[in-house]
């Protein structure tokens, strides 16, 4: 069993990160392209702003970059426009599928659950209600440039609002008393309750008519991913199942 998991769960990763790569193609990067215009010109403003020896020591940066504008201290690295983009993209949705589905095939296998396409949806649906639509009502998808809060404290946020919400999901889904889903019911709230940490400041040059698109793309984007990821794991499951 554990054998047919990891092949459907290598399967289902490279099927979801696929399409989910194709997806961000369309429609999330191209609005990421559209922010980073406006973040590159936030910059170029502070630059401006900056002391004289200051913006030396910028442009030595500069040209030691070759005028790759993502790098200026070579302490950081991001993708070039293009393949390389594309391809980190790709390679970076597989991986994230794949580690996704082997998360979801340990909750089948822990509930003895059955393994069909139809079912593979609703668990898919339960990993995106978890893992993308709970903590994007709290932080929605943000673009480059727009303010945000400390990383540490979003990620800890996001994880608290992660296992909350598929803790509460699973006492709701497998428990029969009325006290284990009004509990599950709880922990799914306590995380909003609590609130999600955001700056001081909101100013961004980054447009909100943009910001939204990006939110509900994003978001979008991610139930093709989990829809995908669970009805593919499940047929994969199901399919190896029968031939063994």
């Amino acid at each position: 069993m554990i054998k047919q998991l990891f092949f459907a769960a290598i399967a289902a990763g490279l099927l979801a990160g696929v399409v989910t790569t194709g997806t961000q193609m369309l429609k999330v990067v191209p609005l990421i392209h559209k922010a980073e215009t406006y973040e590159t010109a936030q910059a170029e403003g502070g630059s401006a702003s900056a002391s004289n020896e200051q913006a030396h020591s910028h442009g030595q940066s500069e040209q030691a970059a070759d005028g790759h504008s993502h790098s200026h201290d070579g302490s950081a690295w991001a993708p070039d426009d293009g393949f390389e983009r594309i391809a980190s993209t790709l390679v970076f949705n597989i991986l994230t599928g794949i580690a996704f589905a082997c998360l979801l095939g340990a909750g089948i296998m822990f509930v003895n659950g059955t393994v069909s396409i139809r079912h593979g949806l609703l668990w898919g649906a339960a990993g995106f209600f978890a893992f993308s639509l709970a903590p994007a009502l709290g932080l929605p998808p943000e673009l480059p440039g727009m303010e945000a809060a400390a990383l540490s404290d979003r990620q800890g946020w996001w994880l608290l609002t992660a296992v909350c919400s598929a803790a509460g999901l699973a006492l709701f889904a497998f428990r029969e008393a009325i006290v284990w889903k009004l509990v599950g019911v709880v922990a799914i709230v306590v995380p909003h309750v609590i609130g999600a940490p955001h700056p001081a400041t909101t100013q961004s040059l980054v447009p909100a008519e943009l910001s939204a698109e990006f939110a509900i793309a994003s978001v979008v984007t991610a139930a093709v991913f989990w829809l995908i990821l669970g009805s593919s794991l499940c047929g994969f499951l199901e399919r190896f199942r029968r031939n063994a």
